[in-house]
């Protein structure tokens, strides 16, 4: 009996392990209420482990031009948001895969501001007709979840992707 529950349980372990590691392989889902109200109030909530601290620290110190837009936060505001990025950027999340193949991506000297810069990103959606992105219900590639169907949770999986108008992408 004993040898049967510590089989069962070390099973079960095995399973959890194993999707743990499964989900490892996006990029860390948002975790944070507070950045979610302030910043998906507006649009998506990309995963702080989409770009370096670097690059959060330059995007959230001109917030008075947000990608053309006024998105200015009380300073006390800026500061627990850019704290929460930094804490879980791309350099600090390498037990996932996908943030640390886009860190590894960027070179030391250059801080992007944008996924959408980075040489990852590019190379991942290059082969995309334009007419695909360009269309009302994608309208650019920064719109993760128009094609991403997953992308909330953090995983950017092939098998996830359903482009509008077009269907499943496979590459």
């Amino acid at each position: 009996m004993k040898k049967t529950i510590l089989t069962s349980l070390l099973i079960a372990g095995s399973l959890v392990a194993g999707s743990l590691t499964a989900n490892k392989r996006g990029v860390a889902p948002v975790s944070d209420s507070f950045y979610m109200k302030e910043c998906a109030s507006c649009h998506f909530a990309y995963q702080p482990g989409l770009l370096p601290s670097r690059s959060w620290e330059k995007l959230m110190g001109n917030l008075s031009n947000h990608f053309s837009t006024d998105a200015s936060l009380e300073p006390a505001d800026n500061k627990i948001i850019l704290n929460y990025l930094i804490k879980n950027s791309a350099e600090n999340s390498t037990d996932y895969k996908r943030s640390k193949k886009i860190n590894d991506s960027i070179p030391k000297n250059e801080t992007p501001i944008s996924l959408t810069e980075t040489k990852y990103f590019i190379k991942e959606h290059r082969g995309i007709p334009s007419r695909l992105i360009e269309q009302k219900e994608v309208k650019s590639l920064a719109n993760c979840m128009a094609c991403h169907t997953t992308a909330d949770t953090g995983s950017y999986s092939e098998r996830a992707i359903k482009i509008p108008n077009y269907g499943k992408w496979e590459d």
